[in-house]
């Protein structure tokens, strides 16, 4: 009888199915850190996490340990080498959030441009009510859009930009080698070439060993353009932001995500006032995080009667079923 860690709150549907599944006893601890599921690793022959980090001494205490089942897609805080060493499935949820994230991303694209903070600012303090007479609100019917990753996320958003009537490019290297997907929108080859083209930049791309947008880029892109990021905190580099900004070059900004999270009270991004904010949010919409609980359930329970989707574990090598 497998025993099952939950460590972070799940959506009432993924703890329904837990509830409803025969042959299973588990553990659930709603605090999101590893400090608080680390006493329970040890009998565990299944952790579904959310958001905290998985680190090497954590996943060497994990003595029954046979899977991870991330609540999410991303896996950027699990120690995955310890798993691979220790031949330890990790899974992922697949395609549940690619409209949540896309549509996020497109109210940032919006709220950014029309300076959605400076303009509430001017309504809850009536001495700033003229701030509507410098006309810094933007139009974004019409203008280029580049979205940097091409994948279900960045496609969705294109699909959304275009209701807008915004024109349309991507960059995405992988799809370039791979075979460029059927649909109006053309890639652009080179990055730099990209980015001064566009008026709007979205990154929508995996995080890797180094920013793809940093001063080189920033100093590409049109004076005045807007940058969003919902991808990954150091896909952008933030002191090259925070210097565009400094300096005008760059007109606004949308961030869902950072390097330090939360950021601290310290973090520069904070006094901008161009610039919108939300806490890594974009992926948490209530039915996304319906669907997220009840498909990193599912994974286990697949992993375990030995029908899990190859597709969704991320080092398949290590598959294996007990």
């Amino acid at each position: 009888m497998p025993h099952i860690l939950v460590a972070g709150k799940l959506h009432p549907s993924g703890m329904a199915l837990l509830n409803s599944a025969p042959g299973v006893t588990f553990d659930y601890v709603e605090e999101v850190s590893e400090r608080s599921y680390c006493p329970l690793i040890g009998r565990a022959d299944a952790l579904v996490l959310r958001t905290q980090p998985l680190s090497a001494s954590t996943v060497a205490s994990a003595d029954r340990l046979k899977i991870v089942s991330r609540h999410g897609v991303g896996y950027d805080a699990v120690h995955l080498a310890s798993l691979n060493e220790r031949g330890i499935a990790l899974t992922v949820v697949g395609d549940v959030n690619s409209v949540s994230v896309a549509e996020h991303a497109m109210m940032l694209i919006l709220s950014a441009a029309k300076r959605v903070l400076r303009g509430d600012h001017a309504v809850r303090n009536p001495s700033e009510w003229g701030w509507r007479n410098r006309l810094e609100a933007e139009e974004i019917s019409g203008k280029r859009l580049l979205i940097v990753g091409f994948g279900r996320i960045g496609r969705h958003l294109s699909r959304m930009a275009t209701g807008f009537g915004m024109e349309i490019r991507a960059f995405d290297p992988f799809l370039q080698t791979q075979g460029w997907p059927e649909g109006p929108v053309l890639p652009v080859g080179d990055l730099l070439e990209g980015l001064r083209w566009a008026n709007v930049v979205s990154v929508n791309i995996p995080k890797a060993d180094r920013p793809i947008i940093d001063k080189n880029e920033f100093a590409a892109m049109q004076p005045g353009a807007i940058l969003v990021n919902t991808a990954r905190g150091g896909v952008v580099d933030e002191t090259a932001l925070i210097e565009a900004l400094q300096s005008g070059h760059l007109g606004a900004a949308g961030l869902d995500v950072f390097d330090d999270e939360p950021p601290s009270k310290d973090c520069r991004l904070l006094v901008f006032d161009q610039v919108v904010l939300s806490p890594h949010i974009a992926g948490l919409t209530r039915e996304c995080g319906e669907r997220m609980a009840v498909a990193s359930i599912q994974n286990v329970l697949d992993f375990f009667s030995g029908q899990i989707d190859p597709r969704l574990v991320v080092n398949a090598d290590q598959l294996r079923t007990n």
